[in-house]
């Protein structure tokens, strides 16, 4: 047992790295887009080229994972992912810059699912939730990242910026991967071969984490366009639709953990998505700036923790692979962060906003009906074995 508990904070210090990195880079992003010369166009394509690495990267990490386990394979994505920055952050053209971004984007995705199975084999030898919680220290590293990097950018030198992050990244995923657990080789007997997950619920609760991560795309990359063109607020005004929508929901991530252990992963997730679509539908409907950001703000309560169950469901699975189910559905759901906000934005320009986030709120109550399908992640305290209930 105190291994496992030792396994949660290390598991829990990767996901923070994984987000301080993420966060370190976004203030690196208009340094970039100077130092190359280039227009926003050309920016977000290689941007794309960022998401792009990462969906390439997920369903090969998730074999990996069963040929080695999750801990060998956040040693090997999480320790290279340390050096991503530093790569970008040197890469002289826009066609290394490109290759550069990809292949970050491919070490933070692969460490991504490999974090993720790890935290839920923690799960599973602690007999209790970690999930949210292990979220919510991503979204710390990511606050911290994204707080700090512009003032030391501007104090120092972009590069001096991105060695300092590799540094401070590197010595604690060292640390981290020392203590984080092992799986005891359930899926020895599996055939060591790439293959999709032959169970169908699996790509089912694929669907949950995307219809629960096209709201979070939909507020990080576009509430503040809609606040400002559609609800007449002022451009600082604008920016807090997503500050109110991250902030409750880094909040919630942390006490989430326990309501799933009291009342279930498959309440949680009900309550949730109805909490989610109640938000999305008032931020929809909303004339005031006000009550759009509020309602944000209230969404971002329930988005918290679905994400987390959806996964946590992936990875318990009974007769799957842990690491294929959970690099498929990771690799379903941040195609809603990095792809849907586009078509989002191509309904946007002709429709408005409002009505994308009233049709968001709908994709949140199928959410509500699926919600059964999260069994996987139920918790039973009382069993010998300690496993999720089937």
């Amino acid at each position: 047992m105190q291994q496992a508990i030792r396994g949660r904070w290390a598991v829990a210090a990767v996901f923070l790295v994984n987000g301080f990195i993420i966060g370190s880079w976004a203030p690196q992003i208009p340094v970039t887009r100077d130092r190359l010369e280039i227009s926003e166009f050309s920016l977000g394509l290689l941007l794309l080229g960022f998401g792009l690495g990462a969906l390439i990267a997920m369903p090969a990490c998730g074999y990996l994972i069963g040929r080695v386990g999750s801990r060998t394979t956040v040693r090997i994505f999480g320790l290279a992912s340390t050096f991503g920055l530093l790569v970008v952050a040197l890469a002289p053209g826009i066609w290394t810059a490109a290759a550069a971004l990809v292949l970050l984007g491919a070490l933070i995705g692969g460490t991504d699912v490999a974090m993720n199975a790890n935290a839920v084999e923690v799960e599973k030898q602690l007999r209790r939730a970690i999930m949210s919680s292990s979220h919510g220290f991503w979204s710390v590293g990511g606050f911290i990242g994204g707080g700090a990097g512009g003032a030391v950018i501007q104090a120092t030198d972009y590069r001096v910026h991105a060695a300092i992050i590799t540094a401070i990244a590197l010595a604690a995923m060292l640390v981290a991967v020392r203590y984080m657990v092992t799986e005891p080789r359930p899926e020895a007997h599996l055939p060591h071969r790439f293959a999709l997950p032959r169970n169908p619920v699996v790509y089912l609760i694929g669907l949950i984490a995307l219809f629960s991560m096209i709201p979070e795309g939909a507020v990080l990359d576009w509430a503040a366009i809609y606040l400002r063109e559609e609800r007449g607020s002022d451009l600082a005004t604008a920016g807090l639709g997503f500050a109110a929508f991250s902030g409750t929901m880094a909040l919630m991530r942390f006490t989430g953990d326990k309501v799933r252990n009291r009342f279930g992963a498959v309440r949680t997730l009900r309550a949730s998505s109805l909490i989610a679509a109640a938000g999305m539908l008032v931020a929809g409907f909303s004339q005031e700036p006000w009550l759009a950001i509020a309602a944000f703000g209230f969404a971002g309560l329930g988005i918290a923790n679905m994400v987390p169950i959806a996964f946590s469901a992936a990875g318990n699975q009974p007769g799957s692979s842990s690491g294929a189910s959970l690099s498929t559905v990771t690799l379903m759901g941040y195609s809603g962060i990095l792809v849907a906000p586009s078509a989002i934005g191509f309904v946007g320009e002709r429709f408005g906003f409002a009505p994308v986030y009233v049709a968001v709120s709908v994709l949140l109550v199928v959410v509500c009906l699926m919600a059964g399908l999260a069994k996987a992640a139920e918790f039973n305290a009382g069993s010998e074995s300690g496993r999720p209930s089937q």
